[in-house]
């Protein structure tokens, strides 16, 4: 494995444990610019103010949201990883104009994502996680 290649899978790991701990800075650096496509919902984070939002969008909700690497792998210019996403609903929930009231209630799915790197650099262009949009509700019983 090339140089390059260990240090853009160092990066998805870093990138990962820093949403974790919620150090929005540090998650932002890991970018040549900030973008999410999320695959499932369709939604486009593009910029450092549009990925800003969504960090809060989706914390709130679920404020201990978490990430447990199950495989990881490089290719060209991406990095592939599966892993397992957690959280607790302990905040209120927007979907559209509704707000779902914190349940209390925990989940963990299996999910995976592709990080595409810029060619020749360990900066992340677009991170693109793939997941079924309805699951998180399903597992809180609130779908």
């Amino acid at each position: 494995m090339t140089d390059l290649a260990e240090r853009r899978l160092q990066t998805v790991r870093d990138h990962m444990r820093l949403e974790i701990t919620h150090e929005w800075d540090a998650v932002l650096a890991t970018f040549e610019h900030p973008r999410y496509e999320m695959y499932g919902g369709g939604q486009v984070f593009d910029g450092e103010a549009a990925v800003r939002a969504y960090f809060a969008a989706s914390r709130t909700p679920f404020p201990d949201q978490g990430n447990e690497i199950i495989a990881i792998a490089h290719a060209d210019d991406t990095v592939l990883v599966e892993f397992w996403l957690t959280g607790t609903h302990s905040g209120p929930l927007k979907i559209g104009n509704r707000t779902i009231e914190p349940t209390g209630k925990s989940f963990r799915m299996r999910m995976a994502a592709s990080f595409e790197f810029v060619p020749g650099s360990d900066k992340i262009k677009c991170e693109r996680p793939y997941f079924d949009q309805g699951a998180v509700l399903r597992e809180l019983g609130i779908a």
